[in-house]
């Protein structure tokens, strides 16, 4: 269900097609002289407005901000098993999972346990990894691209599991990577439980 909501005279202005054009199936615009809105069936918020907000919105000459509703970003995945993929082993280091517990958008790659960003914004990361029957010390970094951006450590040696955790706000442009890459250490016996989450806090 879409809200439009109308506040000026370039609501009247509007052509039915050019709501039709912007995704939405139904469209009505209200009089100058009307404030209530009206729910409609389509994929887009059409706001009228004499000031329209820049928040990200695609906003027209008429006043008229269009904000998708699929900018909903969400992510949440988890290592289910202590079984170690042969990719470990590769150069990269990156740390694999094999479950997606959420993945709103779908822009969580889990056979690459890699996040792409589909837009330009602030974003909340977080990561838990455990390294289990393990003497050794690990650090984990979270890479943005190929950059670490911020690191985590478990190191010790007298309990059988321990968590390298941590958190952070990014800005973040559309395409960037984002994954968890092991620095120090090995995660032999696997990381089970571990688990890598973020969603999109509001777009730029």
């Amino acid at each position: 269900m879409v809200p439009v909501r109308c506040q000026g005279s370039s609501c009247a202005m509007l052509p039915l097609a050019l709501l039709l054009l912007l995704g939405c199936g139904v469209a009505l615009c209200l009089g100058q002289n009307e404030t209530e809105p009206i729910v409609l069936e389509g994929k887009c918020l059409v706001v009228c407005d004499s000031n329209p907000s820049s928040d990200g919105a695609v906003t027209s000459s008429l006043g008229i901000s269009v904000r998708s509703a699929g900018a909903k970003v969400a992510f949440s995945a988890v290592r289910g098993t202590n079984h170690e993929p042969s990719e470990m082993s590769n150069a990269s280091m990156t740390i694999y999972f094999d479950q997606v517990l959420v993945n709103i958008g779908n822009h969580f790659d889990l056979k690459a346990s890699v996040f792409q960003a589909p837009r330009r914004g602030i974003y909340s990361f977080s990561f838990h990894v455990v390294k289990v029957y393990n003497r050794q010390t690990i650090q984990v970094n979270l890479m943005q691209n190929d950059y670490p951006v911020i690191s985590a450590f478990a190191g010790d040696q007298d309990v059988t599991r321990e968590a390298a955790s941590n958190g952070v706000l990014l800005m973040v442009e559309r395409d960037d990577r984002v994954y968890l890459k092991l620095e120090r250490g090995t995660l032999m016996g696997g990381w089970k439980f571990s688990t890598f989450s973020g969603f999109l806090v509001f777009p730029l």
